[in-house]
């Protein structure tokens, strides 16, 4: 029988995992020989950060959780290191399965190969080509390793091959995470709370910022908001907050009536608000896929970004740090007056049976 060890560690990575999951269910049922397991490496900890995707989304509760949260990401990489080759040793798999750029993909790609493990690599080959980012060095130090690469656009099969990546390793699937987002739609939910009972479709906008670049100097970080509370004229700002800007947006204490902070929410009660939201103002790479398949306005506060399909066929834009810059961008939104949805290929929400296909192929029963 073959078997397939599937690792998750931190939000991001829940919703790209679910659907791989209900497929190899899909495949048991159908009476497949193929087994799996599911590691959380702990590396999101916290019930908002990730018990509740794991509940929202119908993964099933890990064979294991290594613990591997907390720490500086060079203590949470050796945590997570250490303990993942404990659990290959004693559960020895076919593949290891990674997903994404979090430092639980880093440190698990790295241990199954030290190991003579096979490495599948979902969403390898992006690139931002900004190595300030924790998340790029991890994209590629796993992709240098991994065996298989599940890719998500031809931009991403043009950065591997470019690399000199064989092209029998290069797996053009789509985006798991897409997968998600068209299987949940019709149970996304309105979130509970009285911030949230006025809301009327179409007239707020959502707001998330985590990267150091944005939050870490209050300076900059007040300046940044200041412009986005100018350019959206009054309208309700939703803004659930990591748990690293919180701390910031207190020592800057700006208080507007229609900037609304709130905790980190459910998957189901975030997704309903930006499908229902005039516009999206985010650093986030996975939001902008979102927003973009839903036809959502989406304005990126990075300078770089490694999904740039979301820009040319989506309705993402590449605006940059510079607070000066989003009056343009905001004005144009407000107008109505925003790009629409192109439609990218292979985001068609069969990712995870196109991938679940290709491992069973690569790895008969034994």
């Amino acid at each position: 029988m073959a078997t397939f060890t599937i690792v998750a560690g931190a939000r991001p990575n829940f919703m790209k995992i679910a659907p791989i999951i209900h497929q190899f269910i899909k495949k048991q049922q159908e009476g497949i020989d193929v087994n799996f397991r599911l590691v959380h490496t702990g590396q999101h900890y916290d019930k908002k950060m990730s018990g509740d995707f794991f509940e929202q989304l119908n993964i099933p509760e890990p064979h294991a959780n290594l613990g591997g949260g907390g720490g500086t990401q060079a203590e949470q990489t050796a945590a997570i290191m250490v303990a993942f080759e404990k659990e290959l040793l004693e559960n020895r798999p076919d593949l290891v399965l990674v997903v994404g750029d979090v430092t639980s993909t880093l440190a698990c790609s790295i241990a199954a190969k030290k190991l003579q493990i096979d490495v599948a690599h979902v969403e390898g080959g992006i690139r931002s080509g900004d190595l300030t980012m924790p998340e790029e060095i991890n994209r590629m130090v796993t992709d240098s390793i991994t065996d298989h690469f599940f890719t998500t656009s031809e931009i991403a099969n043009s950065n591997l091959r470019k690399g000199g990546f064989a092209e029998e390793k290069i797996h053009y699937v789509g985006n798991t995470m897409i997968d998600t987002l068209m299987a949940q739609m019709p149970r996304f939910q309105k979130p509970e709370g009285e911030i949230f009972e006025n809301l009327v479709a179409g007239e707020y906008f959502v707001m998330t910022m985590h990267r150091p670049a944005n939050v870490d100097q209050e300076h900059k970080l007040k300046a940044m908001i200041d412009a986005i509370l100018e350019g959206t004229k009054g309208l309700p700002i939703l803004f659930p907050v990591h748990p690293r800007t919180a701390k910031n947006l207190q020592a800057i204490g700006i208080d507007a009536p229609n900037l609304h902070l709130c905790d980190p929410l459910g998957y189901l009660e975030f997704n309903y608000l930006v499908k229902n939201a005039k516009g999206v103002i985010t650093d986030s790479g996975g939001i902008t896929e979102e927003a973009s398949v839903m036809n959502v306005p989406c304005i990126t506060l990075r300078d770089n970004t490694e999904r740039a399909e979301t820009i040319h066929l989506g309705t993402n834009e590449l605006v940059g740090t510079d607070p000066a810059k989003l009056k343009p961008y905001l004005e144009k939104i407000m107008k109505g007056e925003w790009k629409q949805y192109q439609g990218i290929p292979l985001w068609d929400g069969k990712t995870s049976a196109r991938i679940v296909d290709i491992l069973i192929d690569s790895y008969p029963a034994n």
